[in-house]
């Protein structure tokens, strides 16, 4: 028999887990190694002052409330509360507890979750500031969206004014022409984003069939001078698949990326040729956009290629935010993003999608 208890308090010695014997009076009568070891006091200062003594103040009144269960041989599981350490640091320990009410006694076991209780404080911290933080973007983003619409309308109002009898330049013509376009689209987009904000808090997303053709038509039309000034040649190859079914507005904002993205980064004195293909595989469609442009040390920067205001070159104009657009619209798509690039040889993104 005493061998057998010998094998037990070997037991109670050895495990990592905090062990003890509480008595109903409220005083520990035996503690093991763990509990000395997690909150810093000897067995002797254990001992001499009551268990609640060593509670955080905070939880004391809650951890008094679960004793009383206790005593009315209620087992306790899973209950956390605080304790304070000798040097004053604070533990978060989980207890599983069971009266004997014959011996007057509490055995108890605990767990020290003090990692686990910090991560959750700071995964509740992140999250409070990431809710603050988009809170402040939303407002920004209908301000945005709001105030500009305003100086848009405006311009297209002075555009109703311009008397074009007055007007015998062909080339004068077909830059109001463009200017006009450009004013009504920028209007159409800050229609659109207003209305996603306002709309953003449903997980519903609109599809149609959309012509891919005209989606390059589009964005082709939108940033002509931009073409025109780096001489661009953009060929749409969708012989496999021209129209698919998905969301024009998120499609539309994918393509004018991607192709502003070659053109941005092109090689100097090289004009820029941008290949968009469209390829059915099994039941997916795949998108692919290839230039011959600057190209990007993949090595290097590997996924951080779509992280936002991520730039990798010195120029004024890149701010880091069109890919991680790209990016973002492919995910609310349901669809994926790879990209295949050499530094000095060009690069390819591609997009798939379900069919």
């Amino acid at each position: 028999m005493n061998s057998e208890i010998s094998q037990y308090d070997t037991f109670f010695e050895l495990t990592p887990d905090l062990i003890c014997i509480a008595g109903f009076d409220g005083y520990f009568k035996k503690v093991n190694p763990a509990v000395v070891d997690v909150l810093g006091y000897s067995y002797e200062e254990l001992y001499a002052k009551p268990v609640n003594h060593f509670v955080y103040e905070e939880d004391k009144e809650k951890t008094a409330m679960v004793r009383k269960s206790l005593l009315n041989s209620e087992p306790l599981v899973d209950f956390e509360n605080r304790y304070v350490t000798k040097s004053g640091e604070l533990v978060w320990l989980s207890w599983t507890s069971q009266p004997m009410e014959q011996a007057k006694l509490v055995f108890a076991i605990a767990k020290n979750i003090t990692p686990k209780k910090e991560l959750e404080a700071e995964r509740n911290t992140l999250l409070t500031s990431l809710t603050e933080i988009n809170k402040d973007l939303r407002h920004i983003g209908h301000m945005t969206s709001h105030d500009l619409r305003s100086p848009v309308n405006n311009l297209l109002s002075l555009y109703e004014l311009i008397d074009f009898s007055k007007i015998t330049d062909k080339e004068t013509l077909d830059l109001m022409e463009v200017f006009k376009m450009s004013c009504e689209d920028l209007r159409d987009k800050l229609n659109f984003y207003s209305k996603e904000l306002r709309d953003k808090q449903s997980l519903y997303i609109p599809s149609e069939e959309v012509d891919l053709n005209r989606i390059v038509e589009n964005v082709s039309k939108s940033i002509s001078t931009l073409i025109k000034k780096s001489e661009a040649r953009i060929t749409g190859d969708f012989s496999q698949l021209g129209k698919i079914h998905s969301n024009p507005n998120y499609l539309e904002s994918i393509f004018l990326n991607l192709i502003t993205n070659s053109i941005k980064y092109k090689k100097p004195g090289i004009p820029p040729e941008i290949a968009i293909t469209t390829t059915v595989i099994k039941d997916k469609i795949q998108l692919s956009f290839s230039d011959n442009g600057l190209g990007f040390d993949m090595e290097k920067i590997g996924d951080k290629i779509f992280g936002f205001q991520q730039t990798f070159n010195n120029r004024e104009d890149s701010q880091g935010i069109g890919l991680y657009l790209v990016y973002n619209h492919v995910k609310t798509l349901g669809g994926t993003i790879a990209v295949e690039s050499t530094l000095g040889e060009g690069t390819t993104f591609r997009i798939t999608l379900n069919s």
